[in-house]
């Protein structure tokens, strides 16, 4: 079983619940439609690593997003977290109609910095990701469509969150490449204050 870290203590999440499209900018910048529901969809424990990781046979994209662990059914902590994505694979599937679990629950879909307690207004987090020391993706939770207390209650309306499960809440604009090489520097904030952040190069 795959752990993340949360205040010094090894956690085994169950699943992580990833939500899609919740930044306008990002809807855009891969001309989607903006959905009229939220868009849910779920990584196992087995596509989460330690290691940023290349494939061989296809690019992999990178998304920068809040993270939170969940505790008694309740938000309880932060993270910084990489969605991985199979982007070519994610497209055809799409086109079909098909599930995407192919592009975005493969192992090694997922990494994390480590979680940390948060207390306070939810809504002053803010992610920011930089790539060989260049800022690519810079968003916050006011940005978001779906604010956490939103997505936490429409997530608890069909399945249950156990102790450790985490839920990505989407990523702003900024996607693209992972290339084997490339410095990443993850970093989630509360206003200006630096909660928790992660440095990985990518294999």
């Amino acid at each position: 079983m795959k752990i993340v870290n949360f205040n010094f203590i090894e956690i085994v999440p169950s699943k992580i619940v990833c939500i899609g499209r919740n930044y306008i900018e990002h809807i855009k910048e891969l001309t989607n439609e903006i959905p009229s529901s939220m868009v849910i969809f779920m990584k196992p424990n087995s596509s989460i690593n330690s290691k940023l990781m290349t494939c061989r046979d296809e690019k992999i994209h990178y998304e920068g997003e809040i993270s939170f662990i969940v505790f008694d059914g309740d938000i309880k902590g932060v993270a910084f977290g990489l969605d991985l994505t199979k982007r070519e694979t994610q497209n055809r599937l799409k086109e079909k109609g098909l599930p995407w679990e192919r592009a975005k629950a493969f192992d090694g879909a997922c990494v994390f910095s480590d979680f940390v307690k948060f207390n306070g207004d939810i809504n002053s987090l803010h992610v920011k990701l930089f790539i060989n020391d260049k800022l690519i993706q810079d968003g916050s939770v006011t940005n978001m469509l779906y604010k956490p207390e939103d997505i936490l209650k429409e997530v608890k309306r069909y399945f249950t969150l156990e102790d450790g499960d985490i839920i990505m809440s989407g990523t702003p604009k900024g996607v693209g490449v992972v290339n084997s090489g490339d410095k990443f520097l993850g970093q989630i904030f509360k206003d200006n204050k630096l909660l928790t952040q992660k440095k990985w190069v990518a294999r």
